[in-house]
């Protein structure tokens, strides 16, 4: 499971989020100076998302691939903060990218990401989930933002 887990990751945001913002920077011809500190942008989006996957492989018994996903729901970690911390995360570290190489084209290409990773969410991921996991998704939901942030973290009562 651990090498469909390195596969999945590989495949999904290593290459949206690693192989192809420097290739979009690349020839980005409205480049301007680098920013440093989107390093510490990037590193924040990056350790968000190794979280994510770690969670999804241990809690949820499965990979952030389509293809083969959690057995059980994952309601831990930042999971308990917000419902969509991996496409956070993902975000985040295209911005710290747009930032290090200093391309508004990068900025674009987030907002093209935002807009996909949420049609996605209610258009594929919700339903599937519902049907999945039923009250335990609807009980989740209910109670954790789909993207912003809630301050203190859920407690699902199950445990």
């Amino acid at each position: 499971m651990l090498a469909r887990a390195l596969l999945a990751f590989i495949a999904l945001p290593g290459l949206v989020a690693i192989v192809v913002p420097p290739i979009i920077a690349a020839i980005d011809p409205w480049r301007v100076g680098p920013a440093r500190t989107g390093l510490v942008v990037m590193a924040a989006g990056a350790l968000v998302l190794v979280w994510c996957v770690r969670d999804f492989f241990v809690a949820g018994r499965g990979t952030l691939a389509p293809w083969d996903p959690p057995k059980s729901l994952v309601v831990v970690g930042l999971y308990r903060h917000t419902r969509n911390p991996m496409y956070v995360g993902v975000l985040v570290l295209v911005l710290g990218w747009a930032m290090t190489l200093g391309s508004p084209a990068l900025g674009a290409y987030a907002i093209l990401l935002a807009v996909a990773f949420h049609l996605r969410v209610l258009i594929h991921e919700e339903p599937w989930l519902a049907s999945q996991f039923g009250p335990q998704w609807h009980a989740y939901a209910a109670a954790v933002p789909r993207w912003l942030p809630r301050f203190t973290p859920w407690e699902d009562g199950s445990s």
